[in-house]
């Protein structure tokens, strides 16, 4: 006849004999089992959110910071803009020379910027205004225009990638229809 085990009254835990856990060390051990992991769950979290925080830090990095061009050149681009359209203006055949040069500069000037990520932000007249990326210099109810339509551009505005270096400065109707 087969020999049956006997169920343990003892187990031992530690190397030393103990009486069964009780229901309460057993409760007590499952709610540190579940702080601890709860605990462990928010570490994880908190880990991945650093690595994705410090991904995105690198690649603005990569793209803003790695610009050596400041905004420094946009009023240069303006003057030579403005230097142009007086010069059409005024003696376009004596000046042809001085047009030709100043529009080869300014072409340089946009090839670099271009190349270090700035792009122009020009409006039309008749565009409609947006907050974003236009700065309203003035309103004027002009005939024939709609409220919140560009009547008048003063200046153009740049984005460095897809961040506002300078909003366009504009004029816009007030008209009310």
């Amino acid at each position: 006849m087969a020999q049956e085990n006997p169920i343990p009254e003892e187990i031992d835990l530690d190397g030393t004999t103990e009486e069964f856990i009780d229901a309460a060390e057993l409760e007590a051990l499952r709610i540190e089992r579940d702080d601890l992991r709860d605990r462990y769950m928010r570490a994880l979290a908190d880990a991945e959110n650093a690595r994705k925080r410090a991904d995105r830090d690198r690649r603005e990095a990569e793209q803003y910071g790695g610009s050596r061009l400041p905004p420094d050149p946009l009023p240069v681009d303006d003057n030579l803009k403005r230097a142009l359209d007086a010069a059409r203006d005024e003696a376009p055949q004596q000046a042809a020379a001085l047009i030709e040069g100043v529009d080869l500069t300014l072409r340089e000037l946009t090839n670099v910027m271009t190349k270090h990520g700035v792009t122009a932000i020009s409006p039309a007249i008749g565009d409609p205004f947006d907050a974003q990326l236009h700065q309203a210099m003035f309103e004027a109810p002009v005939p024939g225009t709609k409220a919140g339509q560009i009547i008048q551009v003063m200046a153009e505005g740049f984005l460095l990638h897809d961040r506002l270096l300078r909003p366009a400065q504009v004029g816009v109707s007030s008209n009310l229809g």
